[in-house]
């Protein structure tokens, strides 16, 4: 069905119709000269017969006209001319007939009947009828079966040429589209890979020059130049929060040791909402180092099997004191399950999850962890029964610094998730958000282990 709605199968079909339109039109105008030239050469002879008969009829009579349909039928013995000569009840008495045959007229007043020749096979035959004087008839014919034949021949070649056309164009129009789809599928396969995250990849090319390789051309030079701008602005911030880490580091160690100094005077909570500021600067720079080293492969990541149930009650077990502080229940229930992944990074994805669940979640509410098996994929799952989020930001929460308006005021620079995105995508795992009805699920989904580049 993709392929009968493709734009190239329906502009060879398109084609198609043109083509079949056209071989229509010529073997109609062969049918037109041919069997048309002959219909009318036989009735052009009748005409011709009927007008010489009535030249007898004038001179000679009734007994001359009957002694020259006599002459002309022995003079052809093969009957391709009909004659008969009738009285006004139809009683044979001169011609080539027996009988009075069964007529039928056409629009043009000619009359079409069958007859049966030497062999007894019934041959079609058409002829017009001449009025004489006391009620006589004479009917002069051909004999138009190879007229009839032709036409039947023509009328054969018409449809076999029309149906091979047709199913000459539809072949040619599968195989050009199937062509063409085949390179086009090429350019969305390396579209949904970039898509995917892999920005190096591009577009191959087969050298023919045609319009394939210059779109293709046009495309991978656009494609090199946005990876140029993105990795100049990941740069960018890479190194801002590795120059300015340091100089935060050196003022908060300042901050501290002028608490010291100062004891408890009334300048200490300054200085601690200072110290506090410093520290939340800091995170938020070395947030930004580990995402930037995760996904420009700085580190190694280690292919190692990683309990997924162990992770998750580790996890737990680290949270379970805050979240009681805050009157949120934290449930671990996570069947034995595995991957293969690096330990480390996929803790430290998992603790910025539980710690916006708790963050998010109501005194009261209720934060789960789970993992659910099965033939396709492993999923781990984080959900919380805070306010969620809407359907229109579930696709750009992911990203580095994207806040929503209602958690503008909260603590936290918006980098969290985007840490477990780029956990994510190393580990080939799938970052989905769903409501939790209330709140929001979250679930890391990794693939077999046959289909993992780890």
């Amino acid at each position: 069905m993709r392929l009968w709605r493709s734009s190239t199968f329906q502009f060879a079909a398109l084609y198609m119709a043109i083509f079949a339109g056209s071989v229509l039109i010529l073997l109609g105008l062969v049918y037109w000269t041919t069997a048309g030239f002959m219909a009318r050469q036989t009735d052009d002879t009748i005409d011709i017969e009927i007008t010489g008969l009535e030249e007898q009829y004038r001179q000679r009579g009734l007994r001359g006209l009957a002694d020259v349909i006599s002459d002309r039928v022995r003079s052809d013995p093969d009957g391709s001319s009909i004659y008969l000569f009738a009285t006004p009840d139809y009683r044979p008495l001169a011609g080539n007939l027996d009988e009075w045959p069964a007529l039928t007229a056409d629009a043009d007043d000619w009359l079409n009947f069958s007859r049966t020749d030497a062999d007894g096979v019934e041959v079609p035959a058409r002829a017009r009828l001449f009025a004489l004087r006391g009620g006589l008839h004479l009917l002069v014919g051909r004999d138009i079966r190879e007229l009839v034949r032709t036409e039947a021949l023509i009328r054969r070649g018409l449809g076999w040429g029309l149906g091979l056309s047709v199913a000459l164009g539809l072949l040619g129009g599968l195989l050009m589209s199937r062509r063409m789809n085949a390179r086009i599928e090429i350019i969305n396969k390396t579209s949904r890979e970039i898509m995917g995250g892999d920005l190096s990849r591009r577009i191959p090319r087969q050298g023919t020059g045609d319009e394939f390789d210059e779109l293709g051309r046009q495309l991978n030079t656009m494609l090199d130049r946005i990876e140029e701008l993105m990795q100049g602005v990941r740069h960018v911030a890479d190194n801002v929060a590795h120059d300015l880490r340091t100089p935060l580091t050196r003022m908060r160690t300042r901050l501290e040791m002028l608490r010291a100094s100062t004891g408890v005077d009334a300048g200490s909570d300054e200085i601690e909402d200072c110290i506090a500021d410093a520290d939340q600067l800091l995170a938020t720079f070395n947030a930004l180092l580990r995402i930037a080293r995760i996904e420009s492969g700085g580190r190694t990541l280690r292919s190692d099997r990683v309990d997924l149930d162990r992770l998750i009650h580790d996890a737990a077990d680290m949270y379970q004191a805050l979240a009681e502080d805050r009157g949120i229940e934290l449930v671990a229930d996570a069947p034995a399950a595995s991957v293969i992944g690096d330990r480390d990074l996929l803790f430290q994805a998992l603790v910025n999850l539980v710690d916006n669940a708790l963050k998010y979640s109501p005194p009261g509410g209720v934060v789960r962890l789970g993992v659910s098996t099965g033939d396709r994929e492993t999923c781990v799952a984080v959900s919380d029964q805070g306010p969620g989020i809407p359907d229109e930001h579930k696709g750009r929460v992911a990203r580095r610094f994207y806040r929503l308006d209602s958690s503008r005021g909260t603590t936290g620079s918006g980098l969290g998730l985007s840490l477990v995105a780029a956990v994510a995508d190393q580990h080939q795992a799938r970052l989905e958000f769903a409501d939790g009805d209330p709140g929001l699920v979250v679930r890391m989904c990794f693939p077999p282990r046959e289909k993992s580049r780890i």
